[in-house]
């Protein structure tokens, strides 16, 4: 069975419109998150999952041009989105990428399916919302999911913010049990068997996705001082910011959005 990256986009950022196109370093920031999940030793493949709104045709249009494979689903029950793509390409292991994370390592990304696999478990994350906890910064997120469990979830899930946020319905109602520092476990009310991998130290604070301009400037930044590349690592990253602390003052007071904030328009439609 095939372990498939799936990279969820669109342009309609309440945000920052259009975001996942816009410039980093001579490139659009989507095309920084394929480059560097291709850099993966463990992915079989990845695949854009865009909307089939019309105002994501431009963003299918890019993909077509850059030849990466693109599919489209629902605007607003993401898990839909995620589920179709999964089964169409018959993906064993789902991994769920974000296009607004442009330091995504795929170090990380190889280091979370060993775990996966080695545990046995459900569903796999390098961090939860609150009050579960993160550890890696912001942006380097990764979730991973076997399709059997992803099916579970796309039948049972109703509510509107377990459809948009994709994976809630497996952690909720999750007790961790600390077995090692770098490693959570739970198994849910559901019967989800749940792994939370850690990082020490606690890096949950830095801040490394792009959803307002204020982002937008710090990844700027980060792939200028590297020269236009897009093969550094989140921990070369992390030293940057650590020697230059006025860089990581650039999006510290942005706020993330919670698990339980979801787009109106798909509540009322």
């Amino acid at each position: 069975m095939k372990t498939i990256a799936i990279i969820q986009a669109r342009l309609g950022s309440s945000r920052l419109q259009g975001k996942v196109l816009l410039d980093i370093a001579g490139q659009p920031m989507l095309s920084r998150v394929v480059a560097r999940l291709r850099r993966s030793a463990l992915l079989d493949g990845l695949v854009v999952a865009t909307t089939v709104d019309a105002s994501d045709d431009p963003l299918a249009e890019f993909c077509r041009e850059r030849g990466y494979d693109c599919l489209r689903g629902s605007q607003f029950d993401v898990l839909d989105r995620y589920y179709q793509a999964a089964k169409k390409l018959q993906a064993g292991t789902v991994v769920r990428i974000t296009a607004d994370c442009p330091a995504i390592d795929p170090l990380l990304v190889d280091q979370a399916l060993q775990e996966f696999a080695r545990s046995g478990v459900d569903f796999a994350a390098n961090r939860l919302p609150p009050p579960f906890g993160r550890t890696f910064p912001i942006g380097l997120d990764i979730e991973i999911c076997s399709f059997n469990a992803l099916e579970r979830a796309w039948q049972e899930a109703d509510q509107p913010y377990q459809r948009e946020h994709v994976m809630p319905y497996f952690y909720e109602d999750a007790t961790f049990e600390i077995i090692s520092p770098t490693l959570s476990r739970a198994t849910t009310g559901r019967g989800f068997k749940v792994l939370l991998l850690n990082h020490v130290p606690d890096y949950g604070t830095l801040r490394w996705t792009v959803d307002t301009p204020a982002d937008l400037e710090f990844m700027q930044q980060v792939y200028a001082h590297f020269g236009g590349g897009d093969d550094f690592s989140w921990l070369d990253v992390l030293s940057l910011v650590q020697e230059s602390p006025e860089l990581a003052s650039l999006n510290a007071g942005e706020k993330h959005k919670t698990l339980h904030e979801v787009d109106e328009r798909g509540v009322q439609s």
